[in-house]
C-alpha cells in the first residue's frame, strides 16, 4: 500500500494510491481507518510531505564508505541527532540554499516512518513499529557542521528535509537500491544491505533513548558521494520499491550572515 498525504480544494487529507488515483481515507495512517468514498486523479492534488512528524531522527556514519569519505570511522554506537518538524518539505518542494552559508550537500536516504508509540523497542520486535518507509534528503551545510562540531544548525535550516512522495508500507528494507541524482547525473549508489546497522537495530537504539510517536521518521545514515548543491540543481533520491523524490535548489535571497 502506498499511503500520501495531499491538498486538494484546500484541503489537506490522507490516501491511499491506487494507479492514477487516490482514494481518500479517514481519519489517517495510524489507526484504524476507513476509506471515504471520494476518489480521484492524481493530477488534481498535490503531494505533500506524507508525515508531519514531532522529530526527524537520523543517524550518522552509517555507511562505511561514508564514513571513510567523512575522514572517520564507523562508530561503535550509532551517531544519532535530530532535524527540527521545520525542516520537512515534500516533493517537488523547493530546497532553500542560504547563500551565506558555504557548501550545502544532499544525503540520499532511506526513511522509517514510525507507525505507533515506540519505546525501548527490543530488535527482534522493532520491525512491529514500523508502518512504512520512503525516500529522504538529509541536507547539510556541510561547512557549518565542520565549524560547530555540533550538527543542529547544520541539518536544521528550513526547508533541509525533503520526504516522500509517499509511504510504502509493503516492503523488505533489507536489500534495497538507493542513488541520488544531480541534474540526472547519478552520484551516490548503495544498496541497504550495505547499512552497518539495519532498520530494527537502530530502531531499537534509539527508542532506549526517546519515545518515538506515530508519524516521527528515523533516517538511516547516507553513503558515499555526498556533494554540494547549488541554486538552480534538481536532485532526486530513488529507492527501490518506493519511488522518487524530486526537489529544486533554489537560492535565498541576499542576508547577512547572523552574528
Amino acid at each position: 500500500m502506498r499511503i500520501v498525504r495531499f491538498a486538494r480544494q484546500g484541503e489537506v487529507g490522507f490516501g491511499v494510491l491506487e494507479d492514477e488515483y487516490i482514494a481518500a481515507i479517514s481519519p489517517h495512517p495510524f489507526a484504524a481507518f476507513e476509506y471515504t468514498g471520494e476518489r480521484f486523479p492524481t493530477e488534481e492534488a498535490r503531494l505533500l510531505a506524507p508525515v508531519l512528524p514531532t522529530k526527524v531522527v537520523a543517524v550518522g556514519r552509517n555507511y562505511a564508505d561514508h564514513a571513510r569519505e567523512m575522514g572517520g570511522e564507523v562508530p561503535g554506537d550509532p551517531i544519532i541527532f535530530l532535524k527540527p518538524s521545520t525542516a520537512v518539505i515534500g516533493p517537488g518542494d523547493a530546497i532553500v540554499h542560504p547563500g551565506w552559508v558555504g557548501r550545502v550537500d544532499y544525503e540520499g536516504e532511506l526513511a522509517v516512518i514510525v507507525g505507533k508509540l515506540a519505546r525501548r523497542l527490543d530488535q527482534a520486535d522493532a520491525i512491529q513499529a514500523v508502518l512504512g518507509f520512503t525516500c529522504a534528503n538529509d541536507v547539510t551545510a556541510r561547512d557549518l557542521q565542520k565549524a560547530d562540531g555540533q550538527w543542529s544548525r547544520a541539518k536544521g535550516f528550513d526547508s533541509f528535509c525533503p520526504l516522500g512522495p509517499w509511504i510504502e508500507t509493503d516492503l523488505d528494507s533489507s536489500d534495497l537500491a538507493l542513488r541520488t541524482l544531480v541534474n540526472g547525473e547519478p552520484r551516490q549508489q548503495a544498496r541497504t544491505s550495505q547499512l552497518e546497522r539495519g532498520v530494527a537495530s537502530l530502531l531499537s537504539f534509539v527508542s532506549q533513548v526517546m519515545t518515538l510517536l506515530p508519524g516521527d521518521v528515523l533516517l538511516t545514515g547516507t553513503p558515499a558521494g555526498v556533494g554540494p548543491l547549488a541554486a538552480g540543481d534538481r536532485v532526486e533520491v530513488e529507492v527501490e520499491g518506493i519511488g522518487v523524490l524530486a526537489n529544486p535548489v533554489v537560492g535565498e535571497d541576499a542576508r547577512p550572515r547572523p552574528r
